[in-house]
C-alpha cells in the first residue's frame, strides 16, 4: 500500500526522529512511504492566531504538496485535526476547494491508520517501565482518538500502562496559548505531570508532540524522574531484540 508521510514542521524541526521512526513503522508493515521534501507547515500557527489570510496561503502551498491519491498519515493528531476541519474555514467555495475535499478525505494520525485501516496492533516493541497515556486535545476532539493508542501501547512487551487522572484534560500548550497565558499554562503541565507521578509512571506517552514538549519543558525544569514519548518512538523501540 503506498500512502504520503506528513512530517509536521513542529516534528520536522524538534523531534526528526519521531519522523523518521515513522517511516520506519509505516514500511515495517508493508507500505510504500512517499515523502515529498518540499513539504512545510500546514498553516495552523498562523490559524490560531487569527492570520487566515496567512493561513490560507501556507495551506494552498499544503494542499500542492500532496496528491491525494493515496492516504497521507501524520504522527501529528493536532496537525490532521487542522487540516481535516479548519481547512473548511479557508477554502470553502474558493477554486482550492476541490483539491481541499480531496486531501481531507485521505490525511490520517498514525495510530488511527494502523489500528482502523491495517488492523494491526502489534509490531514487536519492547519497553521496560510503566506509563500513562495523554490524550491531547485535537485527537481526542478533532480526530476521535481515544482506544487506537491505548490498543498498540497494550501490546508493547514490558510496558505497564496504567490510566492517569484527568487523561482527558489539556496539558496547558495550546499553541499561542502557552505563550499569552503562561502561568496558567504551567499550572495545567504540572496537574499533568503530578498526576502522572502520583502513579509511579515512567513514561508519559502521547500522540502530538506539542503536548510532549510542554510537559517535557516542566519535568526538565524542576529535574523531576519521568520523561515524556511520542506513540511512534515507542512502538519502534526494541525492535533489535527480536
Amino acid at each position: 500500500m503506498k500512502v504520503e508521510l506528513f512530517v509536521p514542521c513542529f516534528i520536522d524541526q524538534l523531534y526528526p526522529e519521531t519522523a523518521f521512526n515513522t517511516a520506519r513503522l509505516l514500511e515495517k508493515v508493508g507500505c510504500e512511504v512517499v515523502y515529498n521534501p518540499e513539504q512545510t507547515c500546514c498553516g495552523q500557527p498562523a490559524y490560531n492566531a487569527g492570520f487566515w489570510d496567512d493561513a490560507k496561503q501556507v495551506g494552498r502551498k499544503f494542499l500542492g504538496d500532496f496528491s491525494g491519491d493515496h492516504v497521507i498519515i501524520s504522527p501529528s493528531a493536532s496537525c490532521t485535526g487542522m487540516v481535516r476541519h479548519a481547512y473548511n474555514d479557508l477554502f470553502a467555495n474558493s477554486a482550492d476547494s476541490h483539491q481541499c475535499h480531496k486531501i481531507q478525505q485521505q490525511v490520517m494520525e498514525i495510530s488511527d491508520f494502523l489500528v482502523n485501516v491495517l488492523k494491526k496492533e502489534y509490531f514487536g516493541a519492547e519497553l521496560e517501565g510503566v506509563a500513562v497515556y495523554h490524550d491531547s486535545c485535537s485527537a481526542l476532539r478533532e480526530c476521535k482518538i481515544k482506544e487506537e493508542p491505548r490498543k498498540l501501547l497494550s501490546k508493547v512487551l514490558g510496558l505497564e500502562m496504567v490510566e492517569v487522572k484527568d487523561s482527558e484534560t489539556c496539558c496547558g500548550f495550546g499553541g499561542s496559548f502557552a505563550v499569552k497565558f503562561e502561568g496558567i499554562s504551567a499550572a495545567m503541565a504540572e496537574q499533568k505531570v503530578r498526576n502522572a507521578l502520583d502513579l509511579n509512571a515512567d513514561y508519559i506517552i502521547s500522540t502530538d508532540s506539542s503536548c510532549l514538549l510542554q510537559l517535557q519543558s516542566y519535568i526538565d525544569k524542576h529535574k523531576l524522574p519521568i520523561q515524556t514519548m511520542h506513540l511512534v518512538d515507542v512502538l519502534t523501540t526494541g525492535w533489535g531484540n527480536i
